[in-house]
């Protein structure tokens, strides 16, 4: 294992734990944020119950992704920790991996609703409705309850790492939002889009009578403002200190 690129990791995570109560995802210690080295087969997590005020680099977990040992750290990792390991080894594109209880996400996922598509911004980042799993069975929830629960996720997405990559979310039905992208950074990131789709859903929801099928943002709209952003023909942003073009 690099020290270094630990060292890295262990930073990202910090970070993104740390940007979950600044961004409103969070009350009390409800979220955790985890980063993956697959070339040494751990990841980093936050530990179960530590207020974000107290969080240091010190106190994050490093748990091997075979099998879920702690591999370095004092403190018990976050309870979420097998979901995590579990869309890890499901999906391996996944670099890091969100969860919090964000008001209006926990909002469609107690409702066991998906996150309705009905607007660009949405588009810009879910390539479709970020989606609502299955109630876990008593079975589920009495034996490995938390490796389960991301069993369910794997499910929804029909273990399809393309929809994992162009969805990068889901609700976990009763429960609350997982989010996850190529790094621990770009998973909290998606964390922040899923709130506020979900809060903007809610609002044009409350508008009632004029949606429907009839109104359903044109297909071709939704899928130019998802493709600006990703994929080969993606053109939106620039790469860090891209020179400025020459004056004319």
């Amino acid at each position: 294992m690099s020290e270094t690129f630990l060292g890295d990791l262990r930073r990202e995570v910090l970070a993104a734990n740390l940007r979950i109560p600044e961004a409103g995802l969070a009350t009390l210690t409800w979220g955790n944020v985890s980063g993956v080295d697959r070339d040494a087969g751990v990841f980093v997590i936050k530990p179960s119950g530590v207020p974000y005020a107290d969080l240091t680099e010190e106190d994050l977990v490093v748990v091997a992704l075979e099998d879920g040992r702690v591999v370095e750290g004092r403190l018990r990792p976050s309870t979420d920790t097998e979901t995590h390991r579990c869309l890890y080894r499901a999906f391996p594109s996944i670099g890091g991996v969100t969860h919090t209880h964000s008001t209006h996400a926990v909002a469609f996922a107690q409702a066991r609703r998906p996150i309705p598509v009905l607007g660009t911004t949405h588009a810009d980042t879910f390539n479709g409705p970020v989606p609502v799993t299955e109630d876990l069975t008593a079975e589920q929830c009495a034996r490995d309850y938390e490796y389960n629960t991301g069993q369910v996720i794997v499910a929804r997405l029909n273990g399809d790492p393309r929809l994992a990559d162009e969805v990068p979310g889901a609700l976990v039905s009763r429960h609350g939002p997982f989010t996850w992208g190529a790094t621990a950074k770009a998973a909290l990131e998606n964390a922040v889009v899923c709130e506020a789709v979900a809060e903007m859903a809610l609002h044009t929801l409350a508008l009632g009578p004029r949606l429907g099928e009839a109104s359903e943002p044109p297909k071709h709209l939704l899928e130019r403002h998802f493709t600006r952003k990703h994929g080969p023909d993606a053109y939106y942003g620039n790469a860090p200190h891209a020179p400025h073009a020459p004056s004319v």
